[in-house]
């Protein structure tokens, strides 16, 4: 499902040039929830949003669900994103005037989906991810933990094959934070979602398949957490 190969990444400044990310190679198979950690400034978001196109590599090749990311023009970059890739931030980034129904019916517009079959998708999301009451609620009516479902029932909304998560715990408590976790962990076993999560949460590991650390702009360690399962090898 995911493949990145040699993956460099340099930001200039006006003083140096960064290297953030020094030739990783990570293989991320269909249905896995991988959980990538590592201390601030190691790469980890650097690499999630390379992956999810949302940024471009200096060097190394990647390759997402058959689309070679990191050669497609602004257009099939967008549109990749769109089909293939739902994102989920810490800050939950909805839409304050708009309810819970409208935030997670907002891709189909982009898409030309006509309002009666945004409203039917974005109602079928929000039931599965037990928000069906909190439908006509807006954000500021929403609790840190119903606000994060949104975000993840928007992020499903055009049906991606991939979910990928930037600190999506961070802003919540510790219980409220292990039921987004949970919601993760049962989008991947019902769906076959790829799941890649990055966090600074070691209670991760509890419904992660397998971690991957960062240390420095590589990877310090990439194992499978549980047993019978050999560590997936990120050597290309």
């Amino acid at each position: 499902m995911i493949s990145a190969k040699n993956l460099v990444k340099r930001f200039n400044t006006d003083q140096e040039i960064l290297t953030i990310l020094k030739s990783v190679s990570l293989s991320i198979p269909m249905g896995q929830f991988v959980g990538i950690m590592g201390p601030s400034g190691s790469g980890k978001s650097t690499l999630l949003y390379l992956l999810g196109g949302l940024d471009r590599p200096t060097a190394g090749s990647i390759n997402v669900a058959g689309n070679a990311v990191s050669n497609l023009s602004s257009d099939a970059l967008a549109a990749f994103r769109s089909k293939t890739v739902g994102f989920v931030f810490q800050a939950f980034h909805l839409i304050p005037t708009l309810t819970a129904l409208e935030n997670v019916a907002l891709p189909g517009i982009f898409r030309g989906v006509p309002r009666s079959q945004r409203n039917t998708r974005a109602m079928q999301i929000l039931t599965a991810v037990g928000l069906a009451n909190r439908a006509n609620h807006r954000p500021s009516q929403l609790s840190g933990g119903q606000q994060q479902r949104v975000a993840i029932a928007r992020a499903l909304f055009n049906e991606p094959p991939i979910l990928m998560c930037d600190e999506p715990t961070g802003a919540l408590d510790s219980k409220t934070g292990q039921n987004v976790l949970r919601l993760l962990r049962n989008l991947c076993d019902q769906q076959q979602k790829t799941v890649v999560v990055v966090t600074h949460d070691p209670g991760i590991a509890t419904y992660a398949d397998r971690m991957v650390h960062f240390k420095d702009g590589n990877i310090a360690e990439d194992y499978m957490t549980y047993e019978g399962k050999e560590p997936q090898s990120h050597v290309a």
